[in-house]
């Protein structure tokens, strides 16, 4: 392995682990970051990670994790620290000095933002904001914007219980159409950039599946995959916040971002479609029929 060439991933799962299982077949060597040296760290290593424990907003920690790396993904999980996180980065980074590729995932909802809009969540605001200081910092930046992830809640462990109970999909997304993207073809577009990111320096990659749907269009999808008929039941949101999502009991700022989401996808603001998986990895993004069909039994209980 080229030492050179080594690849920095903050946190032990979510896309980070799929771009390291990716980037492992290209024998590109990777550090993981980690907050906890825990099981999941353990197998890391086992799996011929390099992983060192950190926290994304602590200078030390930062400089001390990008010692002889010369690529990094940056990623947090839905965060009030996000842009304290990126300056972070931004600014350690840019001391260091040594980076040819800084890949950053960030929200396909940025694309539709301005420096004043504020129909988005805090979370997207964060996304937007970090997008700035990361350009302006100089560094070699990818922009990564994947719409929805397949993967969410949304789509999956919510889907599945309601799916169960009587066989509907519920949520508050009224008559609008959404492209969700799997989180394994995002993890494909980032790993190909780390790969190799001189092609892609300075470019912004805007995610989405195959094509754009309405809820009923969605649950015609599921049905297929399930061989059972799923229909698509719109909750009016106040209803939807307070019995579906208060009782999953997450932190307010997470709370009040899938809230956001729920009312932007309403307000058909997820009607998007993209070429950036195929543009980057040369394969099509996964149709949703095709996510579900490989997660029948989970759906199905």
């Amino acid at each position: 392995m080229a030492t050179n060439d080594l690849v920095l991933i903050p946190g032990a799962g979510g896309v980070g682990r799929t771009v390291f299982e990716r980037l492992r077949e290209q024998d590109v060597p990777v550090r993981f970051m980690v907050r906890t040296d825990d099981e999941r760290a353990a197998e890391l290593r086992r799996l011929g990670a390099e992983v060192v424990v950190g926290d994304l907003t602590r200078p030390d920690s930062v400089a001390a994790a990008l010692r002889g790396v010369t690529r990094m993904y940056f990623a947090m999980r839905v965060s009030p620290d996000h842009l304290l996180a990126a300056t972070m980065v931004a600014s350690v980074a840019r001391e260091y000095g040594k980076l040819d590729a800084l890949v950053d995932l960030s929200q396909m909802t940025v694309s539709q933002m301005t420096a004043t809009s504020t129909a988005e969540s805090h979370q997207q605001r964060l996304h937007w904001l970090a997008e700035q200081v990361f350009d302006w910092s100089g560094l070699p930046v990818v922009h990564v914007r994947p719409t929805s992830f397949l993967d969410n809640p949304l789509f999956t462990s919510l889907a599945a219980r309601t799916i169960q109970e009587n066989g509907t999909i519920a949520l508050p997304f009224g008559a609008g159409r959404t492209s969700p993207v799997a989180m394994d073809d995002v993890a494909r577009v980032v790993s190909t950039v780390l790969g190799d990111p001189a092609p892609h320096i300075g470019q912004v990659y805007e995610l989405t599946g195959p094509r754009s749907v309405d809820m009923n269009e969605l649950a015609a999808e599921f049905t297929r995959a399930l061989g059972r008929e799923v229909r698509y039941v719109d909750v009016p949101p106040a209803r939807w916040e307070a019995e579906v999502l208060a009782k999953v009991a997450l932190p307010p700022h997470i709370e009040r971002h899938i809230a956001a989401m729920g009312r932007l996808h309403r307000e058909n603001r997820y009607d998007r479609t993209a070429d950036g998986v195929e543009r980057v990895t040369g394969i099509a993004p996964q149709p949703i029929e095709e996510f579900v069909a490989a997660r029948k039994d989970f759906y199905l209980g």
